[in-house]
Order: structure tokens, then C-alpha cells, then sequence
């Protein structure tokens, strides 16, 4: 086994809250000097950035895992991360389907642009990628795993856009494959005011909307080679795969 270095929870510049320097050339510059290892792209509703930074940060050595950061009907921010291209389109097409048509102002909440290599714009969002879905929770989830994803609830222990924050409590029968906490607090303190959040595989990850905040907070993964199987295995615990504490 090897261990390796991850930052799951990163903005470009397509989510209207990232900076304009969070281009993936620069996330993947910024990537490769902390020592990150595997990244995770989550722009707000949309994963169309994903494809272009696994590109690009292969080069670089670091393996990424594409997704999108989902805002459910109940303002519940739930990271959700997809094997390939096909199933990664397929979720996009999911997300479209169920975003409200809220235009998005960019002089209010920031530029929402698509960049091809050359960092040159290729698409404009006009939607606001951080408005709610009309999908709740346990739908999100339940397409996610449709879909073979993974289904991570964001930093669950904020007081806004969060599990706990929203609802107060752990929907039953919800398949978290993990649950990711902020940098305010830690998995033991988490757990001793929710006992009933123990035996679940906790994250953390940065949030970074700026080139320096990528890797200010990393999980370490115990697994055998970067790929989505064995991430997944390890947020499970499966054959010797961990999460290290």
C-alpha cells in the first residue's frame, strides 16, 4: 500500500464563488507544489471543468476525480464524484434537467465561464450554478449511486448549506459514502455531539476558492494505486484500503 495526499473539495473558476485565478492551469501549478496527490474538482452544479484538470494535472503526476459540489432542494451541499466520462455526462445532464432558471449576475455573484487549455473562454454559464436543485437529498443520492458515484455530504458541521446545518440530523437510510467536515472542527469532537455520526469515514478537504488554499487541508488515502476503485474501497475500508487518521 501506498499513502497518498488528497484535496476533494476544489472550486475553479467556473463556480461563481471561485476566484478568476482558480483557472486549471493554475490549480494544477498550485496542486503540484503543495504535494498534492489526488484533487477533486466540485464546482457548484456543474462538472464541466472536470475533464479539462485531469487532463491537464496527469501530466503533472496528480490523478483527479471529477464531480460537482450539488446544492439539494434543501440547501444541503453534497459532493458527488463519477468514473468516467459517460457517467460523468450523464449526471450533467441530470444536473441541467433540475436547476431553476435563475440568471446568473456576475457583477452580484462572479463570472461563470468553461476554459479550454489555451485559457481561452469556450462557454458562459448563464444559469446560477449556485442556486438549489428541485432534487432533495436522499434523489441526489439515489442518482449519484445510480450512477456508481461516490456521495459525500460537504463540510456536514457548518451552520449553512450543510447536513447538519440544514437539518439538524442524519437522515435514516441515507448511503453516505463519507462525510466531509470543515476545518473548524475534527472527527472526535464531531462525533461526541453525534454519536450516532460514528463508524461513518470522515474527510476534510480545503473548500479552496484561491490558488493557496488548495491543500490547506488534505485526507490520506492507504491505497494501492491512484484510481476511482481504490478510493472508493478505502472510504469503504475494504481489503486493507483506509482512510488514514
Amino acid at each position: 500500500m501506498q499513502t497518498f495526499s488528497a484535496d476533494l473539495h476544489v472550486h475553479t473558476l467556473l463556480s461563481p464563488c471561485g476566484d478568476l485565478e482558480m483557472s486549471p492551469a493554475n490549480i494544477v501549478e498550485a496542486a503540484a507544489r503543495k504535494q498534492i496527490d489526488i484533487l477533486g474538482i466540485t464546482d457548484h452544479n456543474s462538472t464541466k471543468h472536470g475533464p479539462l484538470v485531469h487532463k491537464m494535472a496527469a501530466k503533472n503526476g496528480i490523478f483527479v476525480l471529477c464531480g460537482a459540489e450539488v446544492t439539494t432542494k434543501e440547501e444541503i451541499h453534497c459532493l458527488t464524484f463519477f468514473e468516467n466520462i459517460e457517467k460523468l455526462t450523464l449526471f450533467q445532464q441530470y444536473l441541467d434537467a433540475h436547476l431553476g432558471d435563475v440568471r446568473n449576475n456576475p457583477q452580484k455573484f462572479g463570472y461563470q465561464v468553461v476554459l479550454d487549455e489555451d485559457e481561452m473562454i469556450v462557454e458562459e454559464v448563464d444559469k446560477l450554478l449556485i442556486a438549489a436543485i428541485d432534487q432533495s437529498i436522499d434523489e441526489v443520492e439515489a442518482m449519484v449511486h445510480k450512477l456508481d458515484g461516490m456521495f459525500i455530504p460537504a463540510h456536514i458541521d457548518r451552520p449553512a448549506y450543510s447536513l447538519l446545518g440544514q437539518l439538524g440530523f442524519l437522515p435514516p437510510g441515507l448511503k453516505a459514502d463519507a462525510l466531509e467536515i470543515s476545518k473548524n472542527t475534527t472527527e472526535a469532537e464531531l462525533v461526541k455531539m453525534h454519536p450516532e455520526l460514528a463508524g461513518y469515514t470522515f474527510i476534510q478537504s480545503s473548500d479552496a476558492h484561491f490558488p493557496e488554499q488548495i491543500g490547506t487541508r488534505v485526507t490520506k488515502f492507504e491505497i494501492k494505486t491512484r484510481s476511482f476503485q481504490e478510493i472508493s474501497m478505502a472510504l469503504k475500508g475494504a481489503d486493507s484500503r483506509r482512510v488514514v487518521k
